[in-house]
């Protein structure tokens, strides 16, 4: 007699056996309760599958050719400011060319003005979104900046800063102590943040109204601020080893201006760059760039969110 040794093969002939063991009736009696259980487990265990988040291109453009400015009366509203592969321009939100042109230099861009320069440049003209220059600045030494629908020169040595009025003249000129690494501007107010580790925060008229040292960290540099909309808050990014995130409140009972910290966190080692810092949802939520992803702080709450993604951060857009 051969012993079977294979367990998978005595399972299947024990069965077999079984089965023909099993009478007629016995064996409809089977048939049916399996195919009961079937139907029974068809309808009781599925589970509704969730909708899955699918990007659909809904506008393609090629940036090779230059639109007409036949579109400039209908769509002067909202405009996109772009600058990619190597071009420059603004587009509409129904996907439509205003602007296109090739990139010569630097070049800085915001949704009122636009400027490309030269290195070291003796001229520097400032267009509008449909390529119209509305402004020739000649005999300033430094580099555009465009922010809260204001016109700013930073200095060549990133070390003083200039607003500049629409005939061209310079409004206010600032010098700090040590380069600036990032500055934001909202609600009339300036906050600007430099190498040695110092936040300062100018008024309209580019005088200092608030300074302050976050510190806590071996390397103090500012590396991110963003102002609210209405110049009540502010956000920072400060330091590595370690690095920091804090949010400051303006008090309302003094006579002068002063700024409080009601929440800060340590990050990490900290990364070596300039961070995206960006007040979202109607200045209810901070965005800023950290180790490893993104940080998101709930003014509500009282506490940060953090969301890891790979490689690195190129842009950030709180608009719907």
């Amino acid at each position: 007699m051969k012993i079977i040794k294979d367990s998978t093969l005595t399972g299947h002939v024990l069965l077999f056996i079984l089965w023909d063991i099993v009478d007629r009736k016995n064996k409809q009696r089977f048939i049916t309760l399996g195919l009961a259980f079937v139907l029974l487990y068809f309808f009781i265990a599925p589970r509704p599958i969730p909708k899955e988040t699918v990007l659909l291109p809904v506008q393609f453009n090629s940036l090779e050719s230059t639109i007409t400015k036949e579109y400039e009366t209908d769509f002067e509203a909202a405009l996109i400011p772009f600058n990619q592969n190597n071009h420059v321009g603004y587009i509409n939100y129904d996907g439509i060319v205003v602007t296109n042109q090739v990139q010569k230099g630097y070049v800085s861009l915001s949704q009122e003005y636009w400027a490309d320069y030269e290195p070291v440049p003796d001229t520097i003209e400032i267009k509008d979104p449909y390529n119209n220059i509305v402004l020739s600045i000649k005999d300033l030494q430094g580099y555009p900046f465009f922010l809260d629908k204001r016109i700013f020169i930073v200095g060549p040595e990133l070390q003083s800063l200039q607003e500049i009025n629409p005939d061209g003249s310079v409004a206010w000129t600032y010098s700090f102590a040590a380069p600036i690494t990032t500055f934001d501007a909202a609600a009339g107010l300036i906050a600007a943040g430099s190498l040695d580790g110092t936040v300062e925060l100018l008024d309209d008229q580019g005088r200092q109204i608030f300074s302050f040292i976050p510190g806590g960290s071996r390397l103090s540099i500012i590396t991110g601020c963003a102002l609210s909309q209405d110049g009540s808050k502010l956000a920072i990014t400060s330091g590595i080893d370690q690095q920091r995130f804090l949010f400051l409140e303006r008090l309302n009972n003094t006579s002068t201006v002063e700024y409080k910290v009601v929440y800060h966190e340590f990050l990490s080692e900290g990364l070596r760059k300039a961070m995206y810092v960006e007040f979202v949802d109607n200045d209810g939520s901070v965005i800023f760039e950290r180790e490893g992803g993104l940080g998101v702080y709930n003014m509500t709450l009282r506490r940060t969110i953090n969301i890891p993604l790979e490689g690195d951060i190129v842009d950030l857009n709180a608009s719907p």
